[in-house]
């Protein structure tokens, strides 16, 4: 990311080589959504009585019971507790998505040196709120 952090930086010079360095920045993250696409991750609400599996786009693509733990929660109980169990699972794609970028881009989200302003929409969503 040479030539767009020189961009940045007010060389305007080499316009070629950045959209060069975009094309292929970009080829490279859609490869790598596309791999995260095919991965299942998992979650489980705090008893573990509830697990639930996403794809890597968040899909919910399983969710598990085990009988056993149903002996102690109510309809109103395990209604939350599928809750807790998807959004743990969307917790854990979006922390793969971070690993994701920070491959990519070699820094960890939080150090771009500004706050997202999304940051706190995208958590909800992922907390299923």
């Amino acid at each position: 990311m040479r030539r767009v952090e020189a961009f940045a930086g007010g060389r305007q010079d080499d316009v070629d080589g950045l959209l060069r360095e975009t094309d292929d920045w970009a080829r490279t993250l859609t490869g790598a959504l596309g791999e995260l696409a095919d991965e299942r991750l998992a979650g489980a609400d705090p008893s573990e009585v509830v697990r639930a599996e996403v794809s890597g786009t968040g899909r919910l693509r399983g969710l598990s019971i085990d009988p056993r733990g149903l002996r102690d929660l109510d309809h109103v109980q395990l209604a939350q507790a599928v809750c807790a169990a998807i959004a743990a699972a969307h917790l854990a794609m979006g922390e793969r998505l971070a690993e994701v970028v920070e491959d990519l881009t070699g820094r960890a989200p939080d150090t771009a040196g500004t706050a997202d302003p999304l940051d706190g929409h995208i958590r909800n969503v992922l907390r299923g709120e």
